[in-house]
């Protein structure tokens, strides 16, 4: 079977609601390509090596978290940017990228995948999320057991996501309450401490909260931008190719970051 870039479109918007988010850059089709797509590839972000990938694999449409384009950047297309354009427009791929709408759909995205690879459910209702936009997601472990320690925690987050993360804060002690947002979720950390977790998880640190983790007593886990980013995207474009009977290849590009 087969669909358009608009209909594909329409399938993606209807999902995760764009027009909800104030975000960085634009949500949606962001390189047009042929007009005929059979096959999609997803992918964290749309880096050369994935668009090279894609068009090895003869993708028609590839679905990232990271599209080419975002708020403040110059306009020009030349470098890094002539290449990957170069890529798309010169295979006729189309190209689609959503950022927040990504992080937040509540059993496809990025958070809610991350929830589920680390068997962490958030609480119900307007208590399991928090932070701007209501992006992060706060909760406990599916079975309703606690961590016995933020060490233990960082041990199991080790095992699944196949990185050890930086673990700063209190590493004793019983973690019932955990929060997470991926990627660089830094600015969020304050939120979670505010609602209640005893431990943070996301992707990146930065030198402020190495001191409020150590001052507040909470435990911060940065487990890697691109390890903890690297569920929403093919759930989503999966889903959606299921549904219109397409095929789908999920193409992961290691980034130590």
């Amino acid at each position: 079977m087969s669909t358009t870039p608009h209909e594909l479109l329409n399938a993606f918007d209807l999902l995760l609601s764009p027009q909800r988010f104030k975000d960085f850059g634009p949500n949606g089709l962001q390189v047009e390509g042929r007009t005929t797509i059979r096959k999609i590839v997803s992918g964290v972000t749309a880096s050369k090596a994935l668009i090279e990938a894609a068009i090895r694999a003869e993708a028609d449409a590839i679905f990232v978290h990271h599209g080419l384009f975002w708020r403040g950047q110059d306009g020009c297309v030349t470098g890094w940017m002539r290449q990957r354009l170069g890529l798309l427009l010169g295979d006729d791929v189309n190209l689609f990228a959503y950022h927040l709408p990504l992080d937040a759909h509540p059993e496809l995205g990025n958070n809610a995948q991350l929830g589920l690879q680390l068997g962490l459910v958030p609480h119900a209702g307007s208590t399991g999320r928090f932070g701007e936009q209501e992006l992060g997601f706060i909760g406990g472990r599916t079975d309703g057991t606690t961590f016995e320690s933020a060490s233990a925690l960082a041990d199991h987050v080790r095992d699944v996501l196949g990185r050890t993360p930086t673990l700063v804060g209190p590493a004793a002690g019983p973690i019932r309450n955990v929060a997470w947002c991926t990627g660089g979720a830094q600015s969020y950390f304050e939120a979670a401490i505010a609602a209640g977790a005893e431990a943070f998880i996301t992707g990146e640190i930065s030198e402020p909260q190495a001191h409020y983790a150590r001052e507040m007593g909470v435990a911060y886990l940065a487990c890697g931008h691109h390890a903890t980013e690297r569920y929403g995207a093919p759930a989503v474009a999966g889903h959606v190719a299921a549904r219109l009977g397409l095929a789908h290849e999920f193409i992961d590009i290691d980034n130590p970051a």
